[in-house]
């Protein structure tokens, strides 16, 4: 029997696991075939296109299926070669030149090349090349100082800086450096999306929307054959869902386990994993109309929100309170002096007044759920009845992953006064750079959809972005965290360290601090 047929038939298998065992009380689990791991993701993936997506759903899969000029080493946030076997720095900081590996071919049979990679990059900086309106691709930031991709020579590459960029290496791991296959953006254009190219442990099979998307293993792959026959990544947005096919067998490997569900596992049947990363979980304020226009308003819903019951008791304590913009998993840059905002009612009624927003109506977007956003409906909840306490009148929206994302990233202006988010990022930089900039403005290409402004904030992050020495960097980040939480552009609420649950039948797995899948080495017996 074909692979294919051999996918399709886990996919069913998968989807009636759950009604096979609740139909026979005492009957044997539904049993997913050897050598097929089924994984429950926690939303329908946008797209395949590693240029034209920002959610960490989505890089789970792409990180199977392409491979960067570099990546992150295991268990770390190191870079390490990749596409790239080595490269050249230039004393200034503004000219790296990459040496390709050899050999490699795309899964549609295309040579992988310098050729390819200037492509890649041309496609996604240059509005007048003949595929930039494949996109869009919101995450091009990453690469705003690159001037210049020359071809030295077939397996010769050299990007031009605008000037030096500290972390230009780490976003070339980033999902977003992932390298596309010409051939097939020039064969599929605008659908590429959905069929995808790379060079990476797994080829795309298809995708079925809100079933499945499966992919096979590259028994070409430059780094070595896979141990699965297939990976077939299932949406099962619903947690309770989630879990409860993660209980019947259905599933093999689930992602982002709800906290209260955690106890459900406590078995030789199971492997629970947890693993720190750079992640925080926010209420975006809008800071440009509105109640949160008003900075001690914002410092109020702060003080109203109370963070160590939302962690202790909605979260189930894996996740802890946030201080900042910044993860304290970025222990270099992290700023430890600074101290979370107490739970203090009473002072948050007090700069109410002084602000005279007393009574004000809000609207709150919430995500029924997504990456790295924990229990948002659950947080959401608590979170409106402890605004609600200290005088305000809150109005929940509630949405689905991708069509909050859809609300949220173009602005809040008009629409809300707060939204939740959740970040899990790769450099200090990433976070408040494509968040917390005036520059980075919905109407300007970036995230900051609360429209947070401050000079003195873009001067930091800017001069932090150039500054070749660790050092210096650590303390530009870190006296921008301490103006950023007095500003209070966001209400600061948890850190989380990410968890994942696998069935006895899964072995070599583990959690990177990156947040991504890498199912290379994963056997499903």
């Amino acid at each position: 029997m074909s692979l294919f047929h051999v996918t399709r038939r886990a996919v069913m298998a998968a989807g009636t696991a759950l009604a096979l065992t609740t139909g026979f009380v005492g009957g044997a689990l539904a049993q997913t075939p050897p050598g097929v791991l089924i994984v429950g993701q926690i939303a329908e993936p946008k797209a395949l296109d590693p240029a034209a997506v920002t959610a960490v759903n989505d890089f789970r899969i792409l990180m199977n299926v392409y491979d960067g000029l570099v990546r992150y080493k295991d268990g770390t946030l190191e870079v390490e070669p990749a596409l790239a076997t080595d490269w050249e720095i230039s004393e200034d900081g503004t000219v790296y030149t990459f040496t390709l590996r050899e050999g490699v071919n795309f899964h549609d049979g295309s040579p992988f090349n310098a050729e390819a990679v200037k492509f890649n990059f041309d496609r996604m900086l240059n509005e007048d090349h003949p595929y930039h309106d494949t996109g869009p691709f919101p995450l091009a930031f990453f690469f705003s100082a690159v001037e210049n991709v020359e071809v030295v020579d077939d397996l010769t590459v050299r990007f031009t800086l605008n000037a030096p960029y500290a972390p230009f290496l780490s976003n070339l791991a980033y999902p977003t450096g992932l390298i596309v296959s010409p051939a097939a953006v020039e064969q599929h254009g605008a659908d590429f999306g959905r069929n995808p190219s790379g060079t990476g442990a797994f080829t795309f099979a298809e995708w079925r929307s809100n079933e499945a998307v499966v992919v096979e293993a590259n028994r070409d792959y430059w780094d070595g054959a896979p141990e699965l026959q297939a990976v077939v990544f299932r949406p099962i947005t619903d947690a309770n869902t989630r879990t409860a096919e993660m209980l019947a067998g259905g599933i093999d490997l689930m992602v982002e386990v709800p906290p209260v569900a955690l106890s459900e596992f406590q078995s030789d049947a199971y492997t629970v994993h947890e693993q720190a990363g750079p992640h925080v979980w926010f209420l975006i304020l809008n800071a440009k109309d509105g109640p949160f226009a008003d900075k001690l308003v914002r410092q109020a819903a702060n003080y109203a929100v109370n963070k160590e019951a939302l962690v202790n008791e909605v979260l189930e304590g894996t996740a802890e309170v946030a201080a900042g913009p910044t993860p304290p998993a970025f222990a270099w840059a992290y700023n430890p002096d600074l101290e979370p905002y107490p739970y203090d009612p009473d002072k948050a009624r007090e700069l109410i007044a002084e602000a005279g927003a007393e009574g004000a109506e809000l609207t709150f977007y919430v995500t029924e759920g997504g990456s790295g956003m924990l229990d948002p409906i659950a947080m959401g909840t608590a979170i409106q009845a402890d605004l609600e306490a200290v005088g305000f009148d809150v109005s929940i929206e509630t949405y689905e992953w991708n069509t909050f994302l859809g609300e949220v990233n173009p602005g809040l202006e008009g629409k809300a006064d707060m939204a939740e988010m959740a970040w899990m990022t790769n450099d200090p930089d990433t976070l408040p750079f494509l968040a917390l900039r005036t520059d980075a403005w919905p109407d300007k290409g970036g995230f900051n959809s609360g429209y947070y402004s401050n000079p003195e904030v873009d001067k930091l992050l800017e001069d932090a972005r150039v500054a070749t020495d660790q050092e210096e960097r650590a303390r530009l980040y870190k006296e921008m965290q301490t103006i950023v939480q007095d500003d209070a552009p966001w209400v600061f609420v948890a850190n989380w360290k990410q968890n994942a649950i696998t069935s006895d039948r899964v072995e070599n797995f583990s959690l990177q601090p990156s947040f991504f899948l890498l199912l290379e080495d994963v056997v499903k017996n």
